[in-house]
């Protein structure tokens, strides 16, 4: 299938519009965006000038391509920003079939990339075999940890896991989805089931389960069931049109929130939505900002910080501080979040969510 790369000596970084729509409110002093992490601005801070013009960042896309409103889009966004900030060389390929992961990371290996980042959990066999092969190259990969029965991490000294416990945030959908619904139904469908994925369809699961034991309800979760692991898949990350045909039929079923999770094809959910007017959650970026043309049938977004963890391994390379530790995105170290709320979500119900926030964060609730 045909390739596409582009390969820039100093990208210019093409940032997401942070504008809002009007239908949700922002917390005083809050960007919607997400913002370098504590170790990226002492970097930055201590030598303004720090360049690394020699040094070439790298990346390549899972199959939903890099415009995809989510996770690819948001990771190559950390990618220029590295780029743009410490005067980089980069390069990136756009995946357009798994067929072709081996090839375009051997492509950028090709190239002469110093670091590259693969996106997505589909990409965890040809990024560790591209690494065994390439031990002065260092490979970070979105989604995806190598690790053992046990929970330890395998992965080779030049192969970085970045993840992210999205079943945090999701927990929080869940409640406010429960909580927003008229019906009593609400609904969830992904892109594969596979465990990237699954962990927010469980998460949202078990915040629904919660409202419902907090208020004594019976909101009904259709498309996932958490201890059977069966559920609704479009088996497709880049059909919208098997995303809006999913979400239509839950919402015939008498859904009136969708939680889709699958990539652009979920972009079909948040156009039944839309159609139906009935509202919904977004993933991996806040859409009132990727997909804001959906923005009015939003409630909030589950977000992940991909594009600090991208930014922060890339500039860790570049340093020669590269490790294989993998990174968790957590409540707790704002890897995760919900993004801000729209005005259907009244004050009494974000205090609750801010609540339950803390004590995920507290270890007093258990999500996952």
């Amino acid at each position: 299938m045909k390739k596409t790369a582009r390969i820039a000596a100093v990208a210019t970084m093409v940032a997401l519009s942070l504008s809002a729509c009007g239908e949700r409110e922002t917390d005083a002093g809050e960007d919607p965006a997400s913002t370098p992490s504590e170790s990226t601005s002492e970097s930055a801070s201590a030598d303004p000038s720090q360049q690394f013009p020699d040094f070439k960042a790298c990346m390549v896309s899972d199959s939903g391509g890099f415009d995809d409103k989510s996770f690819n889009q948001t990771s190559r966004q950390g990618l220029r920003d590295a780029v743009e900030a410490y005067g980089m060389q980069e390069a990136d390929i756009e995946s357009n079939d798994p067929s072709e992961f081996n090839d375009n990371i051997n492509e950028l290996v090709s190239q002469g990339c110093n670091s590259i980042t693969t996106v997505g959990f589909l990409l965890g066999d040809s990024t560790l075999a591209a690494a065994k092969k390439n031990k002065d190259v260092d490979f970070s990969i979105v989604d995806f940890a190598y690790t053992d029965d046990k929970g330890d991490n395998t992965a080779p000294a030049n192969v970085k896991g970045l993840t992210f416990n999205t079943a945090e945030p999701s927990f929080l959908a869940g409640y406010t989805a429960a909580a927003s619904s008229e019906s009593g139904v609400v609904g969830t469908f992904g892109g594969l089931n596979i465990p990237t994925v699954t962990i927010f369809m469980t998460g949202f699961v078990q915040g629904v389960e919660r409202y419902n034991e907090d208020t004594g309800s019976d909101v009904q979760v259709i498309g996932w069931d958490p201890e059977s692991a069966e559920g609704s898949f479009t088996n497709d990350f880049e059909d919208k049109n098997l995303g809006q045909s999913t979400a239509t039929e839950m919402i015939n079923q008498g859904a009136d929130v969708i939680f889709p999770v699958a990539g652009p094809a979920g972009l079909g959910g948040l156009q039944a939505a839309q159609d139906n007017d009935v509202k919904a959650i977004w993933v991996d970026t806040d859409g009132c900002v990727s997909a804001e043309e959906y923005c009015d049938v939003l409630l909030t977004s589950v977000m992940k910080g991909m594009d600090v963890a991208v930014q922060d391994a890339v500039l860790a390379s570049a340093e020669d501080e590269f490790s294989n530790e993998v990174y968790v995105g957590t409540l707790e170290n704002e890897g995760v979040k919900l993004a801000p709320f729209s005005d259907d979500v009244d004050e009494e119900l974000q205090a609750t969510i801010e609540d339950l926030k803390q004590q995920i964060i507290d270890g007093e609730i258990t999500v996952g």
